[in-house]
This record gives C-alpha cells, sequence and structure tokens, in this order.
C-alpha cells in the first residue's frame, strides 16, 4: 500500500472578494437594483432603500454605490452615528437597519437633512420598511416616500457566476460540472459561495490536489457533520 499523501500547510493569503463596478455579476435576481445604482446620481428620488435577504449582494451594491458617491457609510448600532451623519451634508449610506430598535428621531432627521442639503441617503435592510420597528409616524412618512428596489436571492446563474470568479480570484481553474453541483447543493447566499469556495482551496492546498466533483463533496459533507454537531 501506498503511503499517504503529505498534507500541505496552506498560507493563508487574505483572498477578498472584489467590489468594484467591472466585478458584479448581473442575472434578473438583482438587475432592478444594479440599475438603480447605475443611474445615481440621476435617481428620481433622493431616498433609497435596497431590501433583501441575508446573502443576496446588497453589501456589495452599497459599496459600489459608496465609493461612486463619495457617500459617508454610517454603523446604525453605533451611538449618536446617524445623528452625525445628519450634521456631514454628505451623502449618506447606511448598510443595514430593521433588525434592532431604532433611533427614530434621528432617522427622521437625516432623511430631512440629506434631502434639504440635495444629497442622497441610501439604506439597505433585510427586511421591508413595513416591518421595521418604526412607530414614529413622520418617520414613516419619509419611509413611504423612499424609493425602493427589491435584492432576490441569488439565482443559478448568479451562483455560478460568484462561485466560478471567487475560484479565478485564487487562480483555480474549475470544471463547470463542479460550480453546477456546487449550486445545486449550498445555501442561496453570496456570503456561502465565498466561504465553500475558501474551504474547497484550502482542502486542495493541503490534500494537494486539483479540485474535483468528490473534494467538493467532501468539504461539503465536512462543514454539514459540523453544523451538525453544533446543533446538538
Amino acid at each position: 500500500m501506498s503511503p499517504p499523501k503529505p498534507r500541505q500547510l496552506p498560507l493563508d493569503l487574505g483572498h477578498q472578494p472584489g467590489y468594484s463596478r467591472d466585478e458584479l455579476i448581473v442575472t434578473p435576481s438583482n438587475a432592478a437594483a444594479v440599475a438603480l445604482i447605475d443611474q445615481w446620481p440621476e435617481w428620481p428620488a433622493g431616498f433609497m432603500i435596497m431590501a433583501g435577504p441575508h446573502g443576496s449582494g446588497k453589501s456589495h451594491l452599497a459599496s459600489i454605490w459608496a465609493d461612486k458617491a463619495e457617500a459617508m457609510v454610517v454603523d446604525s448600532a453605533a451611538e449618536g452615528g446617524i445623528e452625525e451623519a445628519a450634521r456631514a451634508n454628505a451623502n449618506i449610506l447606511i448598510d443595514g437597519i430593521g433588525d434592532r430598535a431604532i433611533d427614530e428621531k434621528a432617522l427622521f432627521h437625516l432623511v430631512n437633512a440629506t434631502r434639504e442639503a440635495g444629497k442622497h441617503l441610501l439604506i439597505t435592510s433585510r427586511r421591508w420598511p413595513s416591518q421595521w420597528p418604526v412607530a414614529l409616524p413622520d418617520l414613516m412618512s419619509r419611509i413611504k416616500s423612499a424609493l425602493m428596489v427589491e435584492i432576490s436571492e441569488p439565482d443559478d446563474d448568479l451562483l455560478s457566476g460568484v462561485i466560478t470568479k471567487l475560484f479565478s480570484d485564487r487562480q483555480m481553474a474549475v470544471d463547470n460540472l463542479v460550480v453546477r453541483f456546487l449550486v445545486s447543493r449550498i445555501e442561496r447566499s453570496l456570503a456561502t459561495a465565498q466561504d465553500i469556495v475558501a474551504r474547497i482551496d484550502r482542502a486542495a492546498l493541503e490534500q494537494r490536489v486539483r479540485v474535483t466533483r468528490q473534494l467538493a463533496s467532501s468539504v461539503l459533507t465536512e462543514m454539514d457533520l459540523g453544523q451538525k454537531t453544533l446543533d446538538l
């Protein structure tokens, strides 16, 4: 029996996904949101809300807009962050709102301040505004007047394109059969796609093998077993 292949310790090269407009993959699941980002600053309203599930690519699009608009990025959970943004006289991005209590008066003043200054406000959320914990009638009125766009969960074309690109960014040539296998098995989330590609890359380096369907399947099985252990 031949000795087992030695495992190679992979180096963490700090692979990061690209967030430029040129690296954005456009499919029907995100086309409407991409079109609005591309149309800026010719928006029909100064206040835009982009809603969609976790892993749908909202942060990617928000980052593209923030760079393009030279926007101030606000952490909605940071104390005083929204109040500070209202005084900034700048385009504003709040990436992620609606999952926790909102400083309603501060957000109301921010919406008014950006409008009066002729600036733009983009808010992303996992929830539609009707599900936000908002009780202030004036704020809800402003929210209802916002331009709203939905991003759906990634479709097969988007997931395939993202997975292929993530492997390419790591200088890894992967057969389309492997990509299609992964698309059929993983959670429909761009964050999950990034995680699984990183795991497969690491496993291929450790085992000194190329990426195959068998390797991808073994990595997915390890992930499933790890999740089941956490759930026990």
